[in-house]
C-alpha cells in the first residue's frame, strides 16, 4: 500500500492521525502522512510520530520510510499522531517557490541556460547554472521581476498531472506550468522580500543563493 501524502492535499496541515503499516526496528511506514521526505532538492520536514522525533525520512518509490527513536514501542495497526515543525515547513515552502520562480525567470529571460543543481533548506535555497561570466549581472532585472510577481500576490495552482504515477505540477496562469512534486504556497505574496547572492562554484558554473529577508 502506498502512503497517502496529505502534504500534497493540504501543505498547511501541521498535524494528522495515521496508522502504522510496518515496523522494522527503528524504521516505520504509515498509511498517510504530512511529513515530507527529501525529494527534488527540498529538505525533509522535521517533526514527531507518536511523540518520537523523526530522525530521517526516505522516499522509496511511492512510499516513505521514517526512521524514529529506536526506543519506540509502536506496533502495526496502531494509530499515531504525526506533527511537523511548521516554522521549518513554511520557510521551506517560501524558499522552494522562490527558487522555482528564479529558475523559471532565468529560463525565460536568458536563453535557457542549463541548470546543474538545486537545493532547498530552511536557511536558504540555491540554483546552479552553466553560465559564462558573473550571473550577478542579471540580478537587477531578476530582482525587479521577482518583486513584481511577489507584490502581485499571484495564485499558485498545484495539482496532479498523473495521479497513478504521482506526477505533479505547479502553475501560475500566464507565466508557467512546471512539473514539481514539492509542497507549494497558495500565493506568491507569501514569499515576502528576498535577497539574492552570487557564488562562483567553478569555471563556467554560477550559483544563485536565495535568502528570506526578515520582515
Amino acid at each position: 500500500m502506498t502512503v497517502k501524502k496529505l502534504f500534497w492535499e493540504d501543505p498547511y496541515l501541521v498535524e494528522a492521525v495515521a496508522k502504522v503499516m510496518s515496523v522494522n526496528g527503528d524504521s516505520i511506514t504509515l498509511d498517510q502522512t504530512i511529513a515530507f521526505a527529501f525529494s527534488g532538492g527540498q529538505q525533509s520536514d522535521s517533526g514527531t510520530i507518536a511523540g518520537c522525533e523523526i530522525v530521517k525520512a526516505d522516499k522509496v518509490d511511492k512510499d516513505i520510510i521514517y526512521t524514529i527513536d529506536a526506543a519506540h514501542c509502536l506496533k502495526i495497526g496502531e494509530e499515531v499522531q504525526v506533527k511537523i515543525d511548521w516554522d521549518k515547513r513554511y520557510k521551506l515552502m517560501k524558499l522552494h517557490f522562490a527558487a522555482e520562480l528564479v529558475l523559471e525567470l532565468v529560463y525565460q529571460g536568458y536563453d535557457h541556460p542549463e541548470k546543474i543543481g538545486a537545493n532547498i533548506t530552511e536557511d536558504k535555497a540555491r540554483v546552479d547554472f552553466c553560465w559564462n561570466g558573473s550571473i550577478a549581472s542579471v540580478f537587477p532585472e531578476l530582482e525587479s521581476k521577482l518583486k513584481k510577481m511577489i507584490d502581485e500576490d499571484l495564485p499558485i495552482r498545484s495539482e496532479f498531472k498523473d495521479k497513478n504515477k504521482e506526477e505533479r505540477f505547479w502553475e501560475i496562469e500566464g507565466f508557467a506550468l512546471v512539473p514539481c512534486g514539492g509542497t507549494h504556497l497558495r500565493k506568491t505574496g507569501e514569499i515576502g522580500p528576498l535577497l539574492l547572492k552570487r557564488n562562483n562554484i567553478g569555471k563556467g558554473k554560477e550559483r544563485i543563493e536565495i535568502y528570506l529577508k526578515p520582515v
